[in-house]
């Protein structure tokens, strides 16, 4: 019985043919905003995820002011002090700061202005340099005895600042002090993180002439302590140390697991938005199975009153309807998985053209799955109405109606 039920249903959508892709308009657009926004978002998230296990969960941050905007803001400055202070607390295993500033960079008469970042020698770079989540393509790191060294972002190696590749063993102008480039590093993700130059700490620090001001200071945990009580206690020595009141600290000490939570927060947020945006064409598109379906009924009016009056029961006609606003949805469903799949593919693609390779789609089975159940319902509450008031229809008045 339901399997004729089912050919009844498919039959009369091949039958209305451009009328019923006209219906699922609606719903295929809504849900491959739905499945591009939600793939993207969480191909994002798995990203962001990666970098803060490499940066590893044992790590805190500590930044001036409200964090990285609040050293813009005229926010007390965390210099040496501040690292020889947290490097005395209980449960600190490593410390390093990070100075940057925008400088010019000039390379065979061509300038260009850039971050230049001024990174520690000692065990500590380990850290700032999982946090920037890069590593050695070309060359060689900086060591220890470097002084006049530099390590180049991919975009210098690779064309992209100057006219000529920037090579190894070049010389390049920082701030009008020649370097010699040791290094090269790999492809990070975004434009502005490739175009990076690296240089030891003491040699920023001398070039900037800014007696230690770092815009960040990295700290890790030794095994066996517990990261949030120790960054409690860093947050303790520095506000101690600053002679400031609880809650009136200028400076943020942070987990990396704090950071990926806030971060996670942001991105939930922008998702939920841009998902509810791309929901109002679901409901645009259930309401235009409802108008088809109501019509279906009235054109329907007589053939439901002969199928009744050979013995078809109310609950047989409202399974007809619903079945076939059901099948409306879940077909529109399934084109917008198919488009939700290469919009998300080809904001992928163009992100990494243009240098975000951190900007990957993730398409899930529980995604694809969820879409096309979420638009097979969606199709057949838009049906119930209609399908009620087609199995509510007396015998008598269908067969006469014109």
């Amino acid at each position: 019985m339901m399997d004729d039920l089912f050919r009844l249903s498919i039959s009369d959508i091949i039958q209305k043919g451009a009328r019923s892709w006209l219906t699922m308009i609606g719903i295929f657009i809504g849900i491959a905003a739905v499945v591009s926004l939600i793939s993207i978002g969480q191909g994002l998230q798995e990203s962001i995820d990666e970098q803060f296990e490499m940066l590893g969960a044992n790590v805190m941050i500590i930044m001036p002011g409200a964090g990285i905007t609040g050293f813009a803001t005229g926010a007390t400055a965390l210099t040496q002090h501040e690292v020889d202070v947290i490097k005395k607390v209980r449960g600190v295993d490593l410390v390093g700061g990070m100075i940057t500033k925008i400088a010019k960079v000039e390379f065979n008469d061509e300038v260009t202005y850039t971050w230049v970042i001024g990174l520690p020698q000692d065990e500590s770079k380990k850290m700032i340099e999982n946090m920037g989540s890069f590593s050695i393509e070309k060359g060689r790191d900086l060591e220890e005895k470097d002084k006049y060294k530099v390590i180049v972002g991919y975009r210098f190696t690779h064309g992209d600042i100057f006219e000529k590749d920037v090579k190894v063993r070049d010389k390049i102008l920082i701030n009008d002090q020649k370097f010699e480039v040791v290094g090269g590093v790999n492809r990070i993700g975004s434009p502005e993180d490739d175009r990076q130059i690296y240089i030891p700490l003491e040699t920023a620090n001398d070039l900037f002439e800014i007696n230690y001001e770092y815009i960040m200071i990295m700290a890790q945990a030794k095994e066996g302590f517990d990261v949030s009580d120790v960054a409690k206690k860093v947050k303790e020595e520095l506000r101690e140390d600053r002679g400031l009141d609880e809650g009136e600290e200028d400076f943020t000490v942070q987990t990396s697991e704090q950071l990926k939570e806030s971060a996670g927060v942001v991105l939930d947020i922008v998702n939920y938005v841009l998902i509810g945006i791309a929901s109002i064409s679901l409901l645009v598109g259930g309401v235009g199975i409802m108008n088809t379906m109501y019509t279906s009924v009235l054109e329907k009016t007589r053939e439901i009153g002969i199928m009744k009056a050979v013995g078809a029961t109310s609950r047989d006609v409202l399974s007809i309807f619903l079945i076939e606003s059901g099948i409306l949805g879940l077909g529109g469903g399934a084109i917008g998985c198919v488009l939700g799949v290469v919009m998300a593919k080809g904001v992928e693609m163009a992100a990494h053209q243009s240098g975000l390779t951190m900007l990957n789609a993730s398409i899930t089975p529980e995604l694809i799955l969820g879409a096309l159940g979420f638009s097979f319902v969606v199709g057949c509450i838009s049906g119930v109405m209609p399908a009620r008031q087609a199995a509510r229809l007396k015998v008598v008045d269908a067969l006469r109606y014109e």
